[in-house]
């Protein structure tokens, strides 16, 4: 059995609720499980956030995500950061942490794998 969503770009997602991890902004988050494992190590997906800033910790999981809409900074705690819009592919492995700088609503779909 395959799972087919025709338009990540369009699809209808959650309800939208307030980002618990914003640091800036009044930001909302709405997420769309798409498929995940029997066991739960897996689970694919589309999230979705509108602007401001909020912090990130990748613990236990690694997550692998494709940029479809929006711009954003993605800064790693170290002072790295990169710009990611439309196209732009994001490894954040287990143990990273950072913040985001959402400019414009970022829309993804995203893979995480827990270790």
């Amino acid at each position: 059995m395959s799972i087919v969503l025709p338009d990540a770009t369009t699809a209808a997602l959650g309800p939208d609720a307030p980002k618990p991890t914003s640091v800036t902004g009044d930001q909302r988050e709405a997420a769309l499980e798409v498929w995940t494992t029997r066991d739960g190590s897996t689970v694919t997906g589309v999230w979705e956030c509108t602007p401001g800033t909020f912090t990130a910790l990748r613990d236990g999981y690694h997550e692998i995500c494709q940029i479809l809409s929006g711009r954003a900074t993605v800064t790693h705690e170290d002072g790295t950061s990169a710009e990611v819009g439309p196209g732009s592919t994001l490894i954040l492995p287990d143990g990273w942490r950072g913040e985001w700088q959402v400019h414009e609503t970022v829309r993804k779909t995203y893979v995480i794998v827990r270790v």
